[in-house]
């Protein structure tokens, strides 16, 4: 089983991982990006869409939590396993995606 967050949880985990600054991976397309996005002051969120992510991946931190993030927490999950299989130990899927995220936790993100 792949390390998750929900989207519940996902404030109280940046809080308690904030001595270890991590960093929020969204696999979405830029047109998704550009209906809705995950913003949370002081946490670094970098949009690599999932097709990009083989030939981007350099660009991640090795040592930092990554969270990744999608639409409903498939391509995110994917995503987890191939960043595990190439060196990241510390990954979790954001379970539900960014549709959980508005549903329960913030309701200004808008739903597509």
């Amino acid at each position: 089983m792949l390390p998750q967050v929900s989207a519940a949880d996902l404030h109280e985990f940046l809080r308690a991982h904030a001595d270890q600054a991590p960093w929020v991976l969204d696999v979405r397309e830029p047109w998704e990006l550009a209906r809705a996005r995950l913003e949370r002051p002081g946490t670094t969120v970098i949009n690599i869409p999932m097709q990009s992510l083989p030939q981007r991946a350099a660009e991640l931190p090795s040592t930092q939590p990554i969270l990744v993030l999608c639409h409903h927490g498939m391509r995110s999950m994917q995503c987890v396993a191939w960043l595990q299989r190439h060196g990241h130990q510390h990954v979790y899927n954001i379970a539900g995606g960014i549709d959980a995220y508005a549903r329960l936790v913030d309701s200004s993100v808008p739903l597509y």
